[in-house]
Formats: structure tokens, C-alpha cells, sequence
């Protein structure tokens, strides 16, 4: 077992060739013979520095176009040849396949190549087969070779070679190794995803990088991290790390807001992946203090979001309450600057983004996975089942509701009057009981729910939601439909005067 390593050779060949000329010049300096191919030559002689071209160890050109170059058993050999082995350096002085210490390959941009294109060819040409297997050889072999396999890890490399003038101890090489096959999963795992949309496989690939540890789960005694890109999502203008919980407060709270977007200015407040506080309105100060006249017990420490840019006015009355979390796509100067007073405060600036088209989360020994519920309900779709039919005002309330209910813990019951919730009731195990759980918040916060609307998440088993909404003084009423007992929630609406539409769409949320 060598626990450290001269670097005397070095294979350096990359696509994205920024700031590798510090670690070339460094390594020049210490004597270190490089082997390069292409565009990596090129910029490293344009520098002064002494490089031999593959071909020439190899005596072989780059061939198809360069799909073809390193892929030689002198190159292969000089990696994963055993220093400590006789057989092998007996079969390497054979064969004359000079040792390769040190790699530094980073592989063809996949991933942003599928987000800036369609066409077929040119993705397929950005999957990396040299690159690939020249990461992997080299982190196999990681008791003789040192493996750099991003740009993100120049900076420790100059490091360590700076510090211990190109001797690399076996601990710093194994964790570059690991490094490197995690790269490697994660490339042919978005490989994989694309070739996949067509092929359909039952099969799960998932990976992500970017992963950092939390301060805890759910609860203190869980150890939990996040494994993402937030900074690709937000910027965090202000306030301490997010939580676990914290995060999916905030994971619920855009994809809300997602539906929302291109309403009038807009603000939710959610608490335990729910809302408890929504309102459209034309100024967004207005639309603070009717979202938070929803449940303003419940707001206390959750998770707020515009849908628009928080103005001073909004932010002084956001100031008033405390809440862990603010979300929006910009601030003021004077509404930071207000909101900023608080110091654990988390003030989140999101970016544009889209979310992933699939969802997962883990069940029993494996996962599960869907499409993401993308589908949000307009008027066009609405089947009008009852004698009456709603009016304008209720058909904007209707759908209101209907994307609210969407995004709350079934079974749930959303009541909502003039683009405002006034009352939910989430997460029970009855439709009755999330319906009395609504009236009983609504009249406790005082709001009169005569004229008010009734979203349901899923269709009515039988008419008695229908007649206790009826007795509250709801008058229209949306819900998928789908029931054997449907004609009796009609007949009980029409015997009432009260209208019900369908969307022929059920939205569970687990």
C-alpha cells in the first residue's frame, strides 16, 4: 500500500479549461512531464509549457472526429498499472507504457448541453466515453494515482501541491477518488434519465450534488442533510441556514406559488407544508393583511411568499409578525433594510427556475415515483353539474380554491370568498371532518362564509358535505366528481339553490 506519491507524470485533458494554468504552471515547475490531447495542448503550450502530445505515446492519431484518442492501453496502462506489483512494471517496461501519476480530466457539459438543445446529435455527442473512463481508471487506482476530475477542486489541488511540492498523501488521494465516482454516477445518471424518457424503464437512477449537512431532521435526534442546488433556486439575502423543516415549508411554498404566478399580486403563508393564509389583491400590502387575517395564530413562525417584488409597505407589516422564512423574486432597498432587523430571519430571493418534472420520496424498502401534478384547472374545463350555474364571481372563487386545495394535505376542504382563504381543513382522515374543521377555523376568525366557496381535493362519497356546507351559508362548490353517489350531492344542491361544478381531475396530496 503507497501511502504517498511523487507526481511525476501527468495526463491533463479538458473541456472547460479554466483555471487550469496555475495548476499547469505549478506543475511544470516541479518537473512533472504532461501528456495532453486537443484543445488542451494548445492552451497549455500557448503558456510555455513542455507538453507531449498523446498521439506520440500512444502512435496513434485522434480518430472519428476525436471520439477517439485516449481510449489506447499505453495511456490505460500507465494508469492502472501497479507501482507495487513486479508482474505488472515488468509488463510496462515490456511494453514500454510509461507511468501517468496524475489526471486531470474534467467531461463533456451533458447536462447543460440537454437544457440548451433538442437536437438528438448533439446531445448524444456530449456523452463522454475518453474522459469517463480515464476518471474512473485513475480513482480505481488511487493507491498509485491522484485524480482531479473537476474545476471545482483546483483550488485544494494547488494546495496540496503547493504544500507538500507534489507529494500526495494516500488519505487526500482516496478522497479525490470518491470524488470522482461520484461524479461518474451522477453523469450516467442524467445519461440515463435521458435515454430513459423513451424507453421507460422501471428502473430508478437518481443523483444530485451540491449536499450539505443540516443542523437536524425533523427532530433534534434525526441527523439529516440536502442534497441540491439552492443556489441555482435562491439567493439568500439575509438570516441563518435553512432547516429540514424549513426546507419543506419553503419546497411547498413555491410550488404554490407556481400556480399563482401570473395572478394579481399574491401572498401565502404556510405552516407544516399548508396554507394557512392566501389572498390575491390588487396592491400586495392588501393581499399581506387578508392572507394573514386567514389564520393569523397559525402564521406565527411560518413561511411567507410573493408573487411579486415586497414593497416598504408590505414589509413593515410583515415586520409585525415573526416567521422564520420570506420568499419573493425581489425586495426594495427600504423593504430589506426593514426586514433585515430580524437576524435569524431568512430572506429568500428566488430565481427563475423549473422544478422537476418527477417526484420522489422513499416507501417501505424502495421509492416511489410520479410525474409532478402540473395540471391547474381554468374555466374551459369546468362541467357545470347542477340546474344552477355559478356566477362570475364564484367561478374566479371556484378556481381560487381549486389550486389552493391542490396544494394541501388530503383529505381537505378549502372555503374561499373574494380570492381569499378563509378556512381549510387538512389532513383528515374524513371529508366531513376536514369540512367542519373549515367552518369552525372561518368562524373563529370571524369571517362570515355566506356567498363563501367550497373546493374539495377529491370527490364527495355522499351528499352530507353538500348540506352541512349548505347550513354555513356556502352557495357554489367545485370538486373532481367521480363518484357512484355524485347525483346525490346534485340533487341536494339543486334542491337548494346551490351550483356545483366539476373538473374531472382529483388532486390527492399525501
Amino acid at each position: 500500500m503507497t501511502q504517498k506519491v511523487k507526481i511525476k507524470s501527468a495526463l491533463i485533458s479538458v473541456f472547460d479549461k479554466s483555471g487550469l494554468d496555475e495548476i499547469a504552471k505549478k506543475l511544470d515547475q516541479l518537473g512533472v512531464v504532461i501528456y495532453s490531447t486537443g484543445g488542451t495542448q494548445t492552451l497549455l503550450e500557448s503558456l510555455g509549457i513542455q507538453v507531449e502530445a498523446v498521439e506520440v505515446l500512444t502512435g496513434f492519431p485522434s480518430i472519428f472526429g476525436g471520439r477517439v484518442k485516449t481510449l489506447h492501453p499505453k495511456v490505460f496502462g500507465g494508469i492502472l498499472q501497479r507501482r507495487s506489483l513486479p508482474s505488472d512494471q515488468k509488463e510496462a517496461v515490456d511494453h514500454e507504457i510509461p507511468a501517468i501519476d496524475l489526471v486531470i480530466v474534467d467531461l463533456y457539459p451533458f447536462e447543460e448541453t440537454l437544457k440548451s438543445t433538442d437536437d438528438e446529435s448533439s446531445i448524444i455527442e456530449k456523452i463522454d466515453i475518453g474522459g469517463i473512463s480515464l476518471i474512473r481508471a485513475a480513482a480505481k487506482n488511487f493507491n498509485d494515482v491522484w485524480t482531479i476530475s473537476s474545476k471545482d477542486q483546483y483550488s485544494d489541488c494547488l494546495i496540496q501541491l503547493e504544500a507538500n511540492q507534489g507529494v500526495i498523501d494516500r488519505g487526500i488521494r482516496q478522497r479525490y477518488a470518491a470524488q470522482a465516482f461520484a461524479q461518474s454516477a451522477h453523469y450516467d445518471s442524467a445519461i440515463y434519465g435521458y435515454f430513459n424518457q423513451s424507453a421507460q424503464l422501471d428502473e430508478l437512477r437518481v443523483s444530485s450534488s451540491g449536499g450539505k449537512t443540516l443542523r437536524y431532521g425533523e427532530n433534534p435526534h434525526q441527523v439529516a442533510q440536502f442534497v441540491g442546488d439552492l443556489d441555482g433556486l435562491f439567493t439568500q439575502l439575509h438570516g441563518k441556514e435553512l432547516s429540514y423543516n424549513n426546507l419543506l415549508d419553503v419546497d411547498a411554498a413555491v410550488s404554490l406559488m407556481q400556480d399563482f404566478l401570473e395572478e394579481e399580486p399574491t401572498i401565502a403563508i404556510l405552516k407544516h407544508n399548508n396554507a394557512c393564509g392566501l389572498a390575491c389583491r390588487p396592491i400586495l400590502s392588501q393581499a399581506w393583511e387578508n392572507a394573514l387575517a386567514g389564520d393569523p395564530t397559525s402564521a406565527f413562525g411560518g413561511v411567507l411568499i410573493s408573487n411579486r417584488e415586497v414593497d416598504e409597505a408590505t414589509a413593515e407589516k410583515m415586520h409585525k409578525l415573526f416567521f422564520e422564512v420570506v420568499i419573493a423574486p425581489s425586495y426594495s432597498s427600504k423593504a430589506l433594510e426593514i426586514l433585515q432587523q430580524k437576524k435569524n430571519r431568512v430572506i429568500l430571493e428566488q430565481l427563475k427556475f423549473d422544478l422537476p418534472n418527477k417526484m420522489l420520496r422513499t416507501a417501505l424498502n424502495g421509492y416511489l415515483v410520479q410525474d409532478r401534478d402540473v395540471l391547474s384547472e381554468d374555466e374551459s374545463v369546468l362541467s357545470t353539474s347542477t340546474n344552477k350555474a355559478p356566477s362570475t364571481e364564484e367561478i374566479v372563487d371556484l378556481l381560487f380554491a381549486n389550486k389552493l386545495v391542490k396544494h394541501t394535505k388530503s383529505n381537505t376542504i378549502v372555503l374561499a370568498k373574494g380570492r381569499q382563504l378563509l378556512a381549510s381543513g387538512t389532513g383528515q382522515t374524513s371529508r366531513v371532518d376536514a369540512l367542519q374543521q373549515a367552518i369552525e377555523k372561518a368562524r373563529k376568525f370571524d369571517f362570515d362564509l355566506e356567498g363563501a366557496v367550497m373546493a374539495s381535493d377529491a370527490f364527495f362519497p355522499f351528499p352530507d358535505c353538500v348540506e352541512i356546507a349548505f347550513k354555513a351559508g356556502i352557495r357554489a362548490v367545485i370538486q373532481p366528481g367521480g363518484s357512484i353517489k355524485d347525483q346525490e350531492s346534485i340533487d341536494f344542491c339543486d334542491a337548494h339553490q346551490m351550483s356545483m361544478v366539476m373538473t374531472g381531475t382529483r388532486h390527492f396530496k399525501h
